[in-house]
């Protein structure tokens, strides 16, 4: 009886068909490795690309959301308890009956100073923060972001305990993380639109090699749609800020016949901040349990706002990238942002930075205080920052108009806006108690946030755009707000000013801002070039197996530009050198990285020599 053949070819011997299948393939222990272990036969190593690449887009566009999320609700936050917290202690039932005699006034004053004054000295340790030391591996742009927000959170957890030893500290490291927040947010924000850029151009990135870097401005659009995407979210914040207000305290307050008996001017008659306001505004008094639950509605609000930042925020350089960044030296990193007041073009946007802090700030106390308070009562107060953010909000979506128009248009005209409303409002007091003319004043807060939304993208992208070196953009945006703070801290000091002099301090700021940065533009239009000061090169003193590659991964672009030539001229003369010395062990030379041994015993090579 004939034996039918198996099933399936037994594995290592040969079928009953000889030694080779069907098309010619040996079969057996002499098959071919690649038939084994060789890639799936549909695999389409283009589209695995492009779909790799579509991922890495996705998570750019995931990173920008979650920090403008981030920082919305934390400034939502922040406005939100603060704007309830000194309404609450204005009133003099409420500090006499939860208090007595502490003196909150004094606290609140020297709790304002704190919020306001620190900011100063933040151009001195905010470049440090960022980029730390290189042997300290955990501060960086998205944990400096994340760390400020947790002391902004840490802000809103000592109002569960007002007391001097309480609040005072923790506004003194609030104002010390303003400047680091927001200039790591800017530096965020621009990054990710240039990765964004990166993966979106990775053929043509192929095409030119590893170290040739994108063209100049190539980000541009991305950073745009970026910038417009992050205040979009940022000046919600205003909005957001009042539900407390809304849903809360308003059903405390009087009524504006009872707040506004004793105001007898308005507007561009006042003299200070309300002057005239009676000093109980409370109705009846919340109960602390209600109190205990708003805040601990803000508590988690800003615990989310830390997760966001924590867990959906990527980080924003690679490690080898952050090692440059911090391989420049704890004495570089302080001196660099004084340094780069050589190049003409900050110098020139110095007077914009300083209106950028002008008008948000008069936008909060002089226009909604001043006009809208004064006139329409507390009651009004959160209505009008409504308007103010979601016109901010919606505006900020015109900073695209720089795709298609030069790039000062939406600048100039957010200034030209506020140059308008800020005539019309010197020559307007409305009367108090009068409320038939408030439609004006939630027209002059929308048409505000409009000129807010297009001075804010306007210079965020303007600076993305003309700094795009990785390696200054963090000592650039500290400058920019570190200039918003030190017009916040004036300001402070000015508050008791009459509202002509402050119209008049806002008129003059805006007039020199927009001639000076169209004398900038005029420049750069003559081909002026700019003086920079010159980024170190990173000195590495960090062992380990990264820095045994052939190819030095940390090193940056422009040094390999400028140093391929040179190195290849010295290897070639220590070869040259080596073959004329006898025989005998190697040198540890230019050209030769010392092994782990080496290493071990003389530290990281030539570098330490």
């Amino acid at each position: 009886m004939e034996a039918k053949p198996p099933l399936y070819p037994v594995a290592g011997a040969a079928g009953p068909q000889g030694d080779e299948d069907g098309l010619g393939v040996p079969d057996g222990p002499e098959a071919p490795l690649d038939e084994l272990v060789g890639a799936y036969p549909n695999y389409n190593e283009e589209e695995e690309e492009r779909r790799y690449y579509r991922r890495k887009r996705l998570i750019v566009l995931k990173n920008v959301l979650a920090a403008s999320a981030g920082g919305t609700l934390t400034y939502g936050v922040y406005l939100g308890l603060l704007q309830m917290q000194l309404i609450l202690h204005y009133d003099e039932t409420y500090r006499e009956v939860k208090y007595g005699n502490m003196g909150l006034p004094d606290i609140d004053s020297k709790m304002l100073m704190g919020i306001n004054v620190t900011p100063i000295a933040a151009l001195l340790y905010t470049p440090v923060l960022i980029r730390c030391c290189p042997h300290v591996r955990f501060f960086g742009t998205k944990w400096m972001m994340f760390l400020a927000v947790g002391i902004y959170a840490l802000f809103v957890s000592t109002n569960y305990w007002e007391r001097y030893y309480t609040l005072v500290p923790s506004a003194v490291a609030l104002g010390m993380a303003i400047v680091p927040l927001w200039a790591s947010m800017g530096n965020y924000i621009t990054r990710m639109a240039q990765k964004y850029y990166e993966y979106s151009h990775y053929k043509e990135q192929e095409e030119q090699g590893p170290q040739k870097r994108p063209p100049r401005g190539s980000h541009a659009p991305y950073l745009l749609v970026f910038q417009a995407i992050f205040y979009s979210f940022f000046h919600l914040s205003f909005a957001c800020a009042q539900l407390p207000m809304i849903y809360f305290l308003n059903y405390y307050l009087y009524d504006l016949n009872h707040t506004l008996c004793n105001v007898q001017s308005c507007g561009t008659n006042s003299h200070g901040i309300l002057n005239g306001f009676n000093k109980t505004v409370l109705r009846t008094l919340p109960r602390s349990k209600n109190l205990i639950v708003v805040e601990t509605v803000l508590m988690a609000v800003a615990f989310m706002a830390m997760l966001l930042v924590l867990g959906l925020c990527g980080a924003a350089y690679q490690p080898t990238e952050e090692i440059d960044l911090r391989s420049v030296g704890w004495g570089n990193i302080f001196q660099l942002p004084f340094k780069h007041v050589r190049d003409f073009r900050l110098r020139h946007l110095v007077p914009f930075f300083i209106y950028s802090g002008f008008e948000v700030l008069f936008a909060c106390t002089g226009l909604t205080l001043g006009y809208g308070v004064c006139s329409m009562g507390l009651e009004r107060l959160a209505y009008l920052l409504i308007a103010y953010g979601l016109g901010a909000s919606a505006a900020s979506f015109l900073g695209l108009l720089g795709l298609w128009l030069p790039r000062s248009v939406p600048l100039v005209a957010g200034a030209l806006l506020h140059l308008l409303l800020t005539l019309g409002l010197f020559f307007w007091a409305p009367v108090p108690r009068v409320q038939k003319h408030s439609w004006i004043l939630y027209v002059a807060a929308v048409l505000w946030g409009v000129g807010s939304a297009l001075n804010k993208t306007g210079l965020s992208t303007l600076l993305g755009i003309m700094y795009e070196d990785k390696e200054r953009q963090d000592f650039i945006f500290t400058i920019y707000h570190w200039w918003q703070a030190v017009a916040i801290f004036v300001v402070y000091l000015g508050s008791s000013l009459p509202m002509k002099a402050k119209l008049a301090v806002l008129l003059v700021t805006l007039v020199v801002a927009v001639a000076s940065y169209l004398w900038m533009e005029q420049k750069l239009s003559r081909g002026v070039l700019p003086r920079q000061p010159r980024i170190p090169r990173p000195q590495h003193k960090v062992r380990g197996y990264r820095y045994l590659e052939e190819d030095n991964s940390d090193e940056s672009d422009n040094e390999g530009e400028r140093g391929g030539d040179c190195g290849q001229a010295a290897c070639a003369e220590e070869q040259e050198l080596q073959g004329r010395l006898p025989l005998g062990p190697e040198p540890a030379g230019l050209c030769r990285r010392p092994c782990p041994y080496e290493q071990a015993l003389e530290g990281d090579g030539p570098e330490e020599q």
